[in-house]
């Protein structure tokens, strides 16, 4: 069996959620005996994982070009997984043409439209329940859900959104969230006490706007108000392409200091005593806030932080929107041993209950076998799919358009 992953990007799992999620992903394909190829249009960055290691083959693609038609028909994939909408609207076409028998997967990563929405209505104060969803975005990217034979939602609350707002099939959709290894009494026993750990850090890659907003908002409102309070405690501040204007926010004085990417994520989450993620907007599950929980270090963030994270079980911290109260729970969380364990064992117990790795693998994979024995029946289910496959839906706008520049002077 061969995979072939088209990717936006090369996974970078040390700097993005996203690319920790990929790195799980092709582990996953992996176990299954599938020869996996990576294919992308993007470059390799200091950060990208090493696929090569890994014994994944890694080709260079290239964009509008009849190269990739030869490659795919000849690499024949059973599944062909598009790492988020752009991949699928560039590629999705020729992969149709050259291998109609392949399975045909879109890994979402988070809802890009749901997303630049609540970016849109931040950056333009509205109120909160006033995001519109039916821009353009939105239009690409469920059209690209439709055309896929499954899409993997990694969040309960976009799984919802898509059912009940916009009517997807429920056959056309997958929830499948970060896949996280059991955490045994042993680890949790190894791992820093309350007494060992000090000071608050946050982390995220600056290239994400919601991170970059965050780190503003701490350093603008809620850091003051905490420094005021806990004048010995610093916030330290990590991230890959820190941005110059994030770089000279750093402050001794103030004890704002911004370190750099991290290289090792789980040592600089043990060594804090809280995590600090205030996001105003974004979407899909929040990496950050799963390695805390991972690493036994509480965290306060936002409703939309916490957004398909716990479900119905207690967070792993405080969930604050407003400025004072996410002031309050930091400087409370900080001092008080007792919630602050609680707060640890939360997280254990989310991660124990909605992430474990074992119980969604296991589950994915049979749907892929099912899924791949009976792929005709599936897209005769999947009419509107066929019908944004159409040659027409493009074909008289662009020879419309073709005639008119044809007959200009």
């Amino acid at each position: 069996m061969k995979l072939l992953i088209i990717g936006h990007n090369y996974p970078e799992p040390t700097t993005t959620a996203a690319g920790r999620r990929m790195m799980q992903l092709m582990q996953m394909f992996d176990e299954e005996g599938y020869e996996i190829t990576f294919g992308t249009t993007a470059s390799k960055s200091q950060y990208s994982a090493d696929l090569e290691a890994l014994g994944i083959q890694i080709v260079s693609i290239e964009l509008n070009a009849p190269s990739f038609d030869i490659f795919i028909s000849e690499l024949n994939p059973s599944v062909v997984l598009f790492d988020r909408y752009v991949s699928e609207e560039q590629f999705g076409w020729r992969v149709a043409e050259q291998s109609p028998n392949a399975l045909r997967i879109l890994d979402t990563e988070d809802l890009h439209f749901l997303r630049k929405a609540r970016q849109e209505a931040f950056k333009n104060e509205a109120e909160a329940g006033e995001v519109s969803l039916l821009t353009e975005t939105a239009k690409r990217e469920l059209a690209s859900i439709f055309r896929s034979d499954l899409s993997i939602i990694i969040s309960e609350v976009e799984m919802d959104l898509l059912y009940t707002r916009f009517k997807l099939p429920k056959e056309l959709l997958y929830y499948l969230p970060f896949l996280e290894a059991a955490i045994s009494e042993e680890e949790k026993n190894t791992l820093p006490k309350f007494e060992e750990r000090k000071h608050f850090m946050t982390i995220g890659n600056f290239q994400h706007a919601p991170n970059l907003d965050a780190v503003l908002y701490l350093k603008k409102e809620l850091w003051p108000g905490i420094k005021k309070q806990l004048p010995h405690a610093e916030l330290h501040i990590y991230g890959a392409y820190a941005p110059q204007q994030v770089l000279e926010l750093h402050n001794e004085k103030e004890g704002f200091l911004i370190k750099g990417w991290a290289k090792d994520v789980d040592e600089v989450m043990q060594q804090a005593k809280i995590c600090l993620a205030p996001l105003r907007f974004g979407a899909g599950l929040k990496g950050k806030l799963i390695d805390a929980m991972r690493n036994g270090t509480p965290s306060v963030t936002t409703r939309i932080g916490a957004e398909g994270l716990h479900g119905n079980l207690p967070y792993a911290g405080e969930v604050q929107d407003a400025t004072e109260e996410f002031i309050k729970a930091c400087v409370h969380l900080y001092a008080e041993e007792k919630d602050w364990q609680q707060a640890q064992e939360n997280g254990f117990q989310i991660i124990a209950t909605r992430f474990q790795k074992k119980a969604f693998s296991e589950a994915f994979k049979l749907k892929l076998k099912n899924l791949q024995q009976n792929l005709e029946g599936h897209r005769e289910l999947n009419f509107i799919g066929r019908i944004l496959e159409h040659q027409s839906m493009k074909a008289t706008k662009y020879m419309s358009k073709w005639i008119e520049e044809k007959n200009k002077p």
